[in-house]
């Protein structure tokens, strides 16, 4: 794991809305850290590193809590729905050699063969890894893939060390030709036909028209 994910944080002495909103008022972020049978610790991460490394998914931090050095994994982040800050973070306990369950992203690459598209079906897969080699992403190839092809969950390449626990079965990558919207076509065809009927019923009327003014004048 990478230096540049150790943070120093704060132990949180003050709690509620309150307090929270003066920790973020000094661009801090209220943050608690618990599992492994251990006491929940409520701490404040430094808002401006935190947000950049949250970039990442799957974020395994290295904590030092005022000296006391501890990995964590990010579980959860909420933000405020408008302004979309960071307004407090959930982290879960792990240690060095500790496997854990994540959805890893899937990264596509390549083009498929010409005239077809390459339908992303999962966005992510679940795999089991150890905390401290949790992969970033895994990479699919679909350079020149032919219309048909599927690319399925157990069909994916992990790395070692890390095990699916997603459904082998399930679709990944469908590779297809985009079906031709006939809709608007025959939408205009059928405009087209009601303007020449609405065109040919204007004419006979207004033929029955002069009719009846030449059986008048008479």
């Amino acid at each position: 794991m990478s230096e540049s994910n150790r943070l120093s944080v704060q132990v949180r002495t003050s709690f509620g809305k309150g307090a929270a909103r003066k920790l973020r008022a000094t661009h801090m972020i209220p943050a608690v850290i618990y599992g492994h049978g251990t006491e929940p610790r409520h701490i404040a991460l430094p808002g401006h590193e935190t947000a950049l490394l949250l970039r990442k998914s799957n974020l395994l931090l290295t904590l030092d809590i005022e000296g006391d050095e501890q990995l964590a994994l990010v579980k959860d982040v909420q933000k405020d729905p408008v302004r979309q800050l960071i307004e407090h973070i959930d982290l879960i306990v792990v240690r060095k050699g500790e496997k854990v369950v994540v959805d890893v992203p899937i990264h596509v690459e390549g083009e498929s063969f010409a005239g077809t598209v390459a339908m992303l079906d999962t966005t992510t897969l679940s795999v089991e890894a150890e905390a401290t080699h949790i992969p970033e992403s895994f990479t699919v190839s679909v350079e020149g893939l032919e219309e048909g092809t599927q690319i399925l969950a157990g069909q994916v390449e992990l790395p070692k060390g890390t095990t699916l626990v997603t459904d082998p079965e399930a679709l990944v990558i469908n590779i297809t030709v985009p079906q031709l919207d006939l809709t608007s076509d025959a939408e205009g065809d059928e405009t087209a036909e009601g303007d020449e009927a609405e065109g040919a019923e204007g004419e006979s009327a207004e033929g029955d028209d002069a009719a009846g003014d030449d059986e008048k004048s008479e």
